[in-house]
């Protein structure tokens, strides 16, 4: 009687007759609660609303079943309406009754409380699950936007260390700079102070006469090949920066060494130009070595709006 008692109340309670035969075998038969379970579980099921078609030799009950196949109705038998499908009710004497309309209503009522009961709890785990995905979304968001402020300050840290490796190897040049014009002077002192005078050359050489000029002995002296040059730059308040750079470094270098150690505005264009002899530097100069624009060993250059 649970089978024929569960079958008929989800007819009653609406459902279609293939979901409802489905669920009953689906559930194994045990009753109207894991009926109504199993039906709003699978109710998106693409075959869902398909006739329900048993396995070959499968009946419900297992071998228990099959011992009484004449006894116990088969799904089939209730769907039809058959075995005391219309709706019975057995007395203390094992003697069938039909169910009065007052009853079928009271036992539909319970069954359609219980599916609201079931409809909303399903309703608030559903939203329960909502939640957590927003709360998992919202971690995720701050997660990766705690990525992104790492690189950026890696980022920074890099230009950071970038900058001061550069300011200390422009240092660097600037000493050597120094340290090689000091040795030029010693060098130049050495070789005309020495036997430059004529008394000196009449003291060390008493025999022979005064020459009548130093650059009388010997061939004359080579002209020096410089490797680095100094340049000094006028700004546009007045202002002046000098450093050094290499004699093969392109102009461009000491544009974009204005551009990040002056206080020019940012996005602010300008030219650059040798006061004397006057001559602008143009796009083309920018490539060219300081050597070859005859910038070397040093030279002023002045800054002037584009």
């Amino acid at each position: 009687m649970a089978e024929l008692t569960t079958l008929e109340s989800l007819l009653e309670m609406g459902f279609d007759r293939n979901r409802a035969e489905k669920a009953v075998a689906k559930t194994g038969n045990q009753g109207i609660e894991q009926a109504m379970d199993w039906l709003m579980e699978h109710e998106n099921d693409p075959d869902i609303d398909e006739p329900y078609v048993p396995p070959v030799g499968n009946i419900l009950g297992g071998e228990a079943d099959s011992q009484s196949t004449s006894e116990q109705p088969t799904l089939a038998d209730t769907a039809e309406g058959t075995a005391g499908g219309d709706g019975t009710l057995e007395d203390e004497d094992g003697m069938r009754k039909p169910m009065t309309e007052e009853e079928r209503q009271e036992q539909v009522k319970r069954l359609e409380e219980l599916m609201r009961v079931k409809q909303a709890e399903r309703r608030e785990r559903e939203r329960a699950e909502e939640l957590e995905k927003e709360k998992q979304r919202r971690r995720q968001g701050q997660e990766l936007q705690q990525i992104r402020q790492k690189m950026q300050d890696d980022e920074m840290k890099k230009l950071a260390d970038q900058r001061r490796r550069e300011k200390m190897e422009d240092k660097l040049a600037r000493q050597r700079v120094k340290e090689k014009i000091a040795r030029d002077r010693e060098e130049r002192a050495q070789k005309f102070g020495g036997g430059g005078g004529p008394s000196a050359a009449t003291s060390s050489q008493p025999v022979e006469p005064s020459p009548s000029s130093p650059t009388s002995h010997g061939p004359p002296p080579t002209k020096k090949e410089y490797d680095e040059s100094r340049i000094q730059v006028r700004l546009l308040d007045g202002s002046t920066i000098t450093t050094v750079f290499k004699a093969q470094e392109p102009l461009a270098a000491v544009r974009v060494y204005i551009q990040m150690n002056s206080n020019t505005p940012e996005g602010q264009d300008f030219t650059l130009l040798s006061p004397y002899p006057r001559h602008i530097y143009t796009e083309m100069d920018m490539e060219k070595p300081l050597k070859e624009l005859g910038l070397v060993p040093s030279a002023v250059l002045v800054v002037t709006k584009k």
